[in-house]
């Protein structure tokens, strides 16, 4: 097995098992499993595997793997997660226009995972997103309307086709 899969399996499982709330408290159950790994390649890892912080029942932030890590691996627009209230919905709560921007409400610890999905999926319609915790800006290529803009979007959240 390549370092970096078995790497990459390794997180996995440890934020299967564990309950894990920053890059610090991974890095010494990778040490333990024989994984030697800088603080820079984990935070690259933790974005390729679209790992996400979510409240657990006490309210303090946990990473989580994305839903499909069980379910489907093929889905790559697949924005829901385990362990959160709203898991039908991945997180997505509103959306807004104004002009050429749009403005995303997601449950916390959601909108980068769900910014990530939009950015990475080549879609001619949107510039690009800024996230926060709970907040995406979606920036519009110009001449976009509202409509092809939120079609456009329905493809990274799902919840949308319904909304």
């Amino acid at each position: 097995m390549k370092p970096k899969k078995k790497r990459l399996d390794v997180i996995r499982e440890i934020i299967n098992t564990q309950k894990i709330g920053c890059q610090i408290e991974l890095l010494q159950p990778l040490k333990d499993a024989g994984i030697e790994v800088t603080q820079a390649t984990l935070s690259r890892d933790l974005k390729q595997l679209k790992i996400a912080k979510v409240p657990d029942a006490s309210g303090r932030y946990i990473y989580t793997l994305p839903k499909e890590e069980s379910i489907n691996r093929n889905n790559k627009f697949t924005t829901t997660f385990n362990r959160h209230p709203l898991v039908g919905l991945g997180g997505f709560l509103s959306i807004s226009f104004s002009h050429n921007m749009v403005v995303i409400k997601t449950s916390p610890g959601y909108a980068g995972s769900i910014a990530y999905d939009i950015d990475n999926g080549c879609c001619n319609e949107i510039l690009g997103t800024v996230a926060g915790d709970d907040t995406i800006i979606v920036i519009l290529a110009e001449g976009v309307s509202h409509e092809s803009a939120y079609e456009a979007l329905s493809k990274f959240i799902p919840a949308l086709r319904t909304y």
